[in-house]
Formats: C-alpha cells, sequence, structure tokens
C-alpha cells in the first residue's frame, strides 16, 4: 500500500476514491486524524492530512510519532508527504515544486524520537541522505512523464513555527545553505528513518521567504492560499502517476 501525507493545501486529496476510514490507536496518542482508504486509478491508497482534516493542527503540535506509527502499522511501500514552504533560493518561486534531498532542523520541543525507552541500548540511525533515493525517483519519473515542471533537490530549513520568520532569521538560513524553509519536514522525516520507511517529500514553494522577492516586506498570506491552490493541481497528477508507478 502507498500512502500520502498532505500538508497545507492539500487536507484531503480529490483523486483518490474512497472506500473507507480508520481510526487507529498507537503507544504515542492519535494520530492527526483517521486514516483515508481508497483507490487511485485502481491502485491502493492511504491518506493521512498532517494538520487534521479541518487543517487545525499547527506544525509544532502535529504528533508525528503517532502519525508514522500508524501508517508503519498498514506495511506500506512508500510514502509521499507534500509540504508547503517559502523559498529561499532565488529560483524557488512561488507556484514552484521542488523535491527536496537534505534537510536542516531547527525545531524543538517536539517528540523527535522512538528510541527513549530507558531500559534499552541507545540507537543511532543513519540521517546522511534523509529521504528514499528510489522514491524521490518514483517522484521525479513520474513528473517527467506528466511534464510537470519540478526541481531535483534543495535544502529545506525546518523551523518551528506556527509563526514565519524574520528576514534576518532567512538570511542566516541562507547562510547555512538552506533553499527553503517549512516547520513540517522534521522530526517527520527523522520518524520515517527510525520506522524503515521509504519516505519523500514533495514541498510546493508557497511564497518568498521573507525579506525575498515581493515579500521584502511583508508575505501576504491571502496570497499564500491562492498559490496553494493552484500549485496542489500539479502535484495531484505527480501523485496520480508515482502511484501507478509504484504499483507496476
Amino acid at each position: 500500500m502507498f500512502a500520502i501525507i498532505g500538508g497545507s493545501g492539500m487536507a484531503q486529496l480529490s483523486c483518490l476514491e474512497i472506500s473507507h476510514r480508520k481510526i487507529i490507536r498507537t503507544p504515542y496518542g492519535e494520530p492527526s486524524g483517521p486514516l483515508t482508504f481508497g483507490s487511485i486509478n485502481k491502485y491502493e491508497i492511504v491518506f493521512l492530512a498532517r494538520h487534521g482534516y479541518g487543517n487545525t493542527i499547527p506544525p509544532h503540535a502535529v504528533n508525528y510519532r503517532a502519525n508514522l506509527w500508524a501508517l508503519n502499522s498498514l506495511n506500506l511501500t512508500r510514502i509521499v508527504s507534500v509540504a508547503s514552504v517559502g523559498g529561499i533560493r532565488s529560483d524557488l518561486a512561488p507556484g514552484k515544486i521542488v523535491i527536496p534531498d537534505q534537510i536542516i532542523d531547527h525545531t524543538y520541543g517536539r517528540k523527535f524520537t522512538y528510541f527513549e525507552d530507558a531500559e534499552k541500548p541507545v540507537t543511532h540511525i543513519d540521517f546522511t541522505e534523509p529521504y528514499c533515493a528510489i522514491t524521490r525517483g518514483y517522484i521525479l519519473k513520474a513528473a517527467k512523464i506528466g511534464n510537470e515542471e519540478i526541481i531535483d533537490g534543495g535544502v529545506y530549513a525546518a523551523m518551528q513555527g506556527p509563526r514565519l520568520e524574520t528576514a534576518a532569521e532567512i538570511n542566516k538560513l541562507e547562510r547555512e545553505g538552506a533553499d527553503m524553509v517549512g516547520m513540517t519536514g522534521m522530526p517527520e522525516a527523522a520518524l520515517a528513518k527510525e520506522l524503515g520507511l521509504r519516505y519523500a517529500t514533495i514541498a510546493v514553494v508557497a511564497n518568498y521567504a521573507a525579506g525575498r522577492g515581493t515579500n521584502a516586506h511583508a508575505i501576504r498570506l491571502e496570497d499564500v492560499h491562492a498559490v496553494l491552490d493552484n500549485s496542489m493541481v500539479g502535484v495531484r497528477k505527480i501523485i496520480e502517476r508515482v502511484v501507478e508507478l509504484n504499483g507496476d
């Protein structure tokens, strides 16, 4: 089974033919909502809205451990996460779709690991490459087949939120090597890695980051919503083809 985690702008997957929903209990509490099961072009899919189906859970309050644990219980083949980001790099303009390949983590206070049992040995995971290369490859191939413009690679800076960043913070992130900024990339990617899940992210540039481009002095949130609405059309098309590639 293939899984999609929807972020801001994708609280539901319109191309999904829903069969049923299921509440899954986990040792880490409640996921963001019931898992939605169905199919895309006859291929089985499960969908979870990261922020809840009413988009009511802010990034720092998402129960990432419960979400990934619930999905892992289904013996998934792959997970594709959809997330909105601010573009720091000059070519990452609003509406662009990026497949990040690296992460810088600036989040704090979140439940970020499954390995915290004092009675078990200390466990480390290799996080050199935070995303699954094969899953990224499926996404890139799906975009190419559908002639969807996509940018291969980029460094995702994960921030705490829910506020947006200052222009000075974006300048600092750029010096660190970040190409885009978001609030949900971590600990989600690390938890997926701990569970051995084949996970990758489709990042939609919703706006220029603070102090960049047309947002030199302020970010108009009403513009962000409009960009996401338009961009998610292309994302859904990519997802449809990814599902087919994974299933064949």
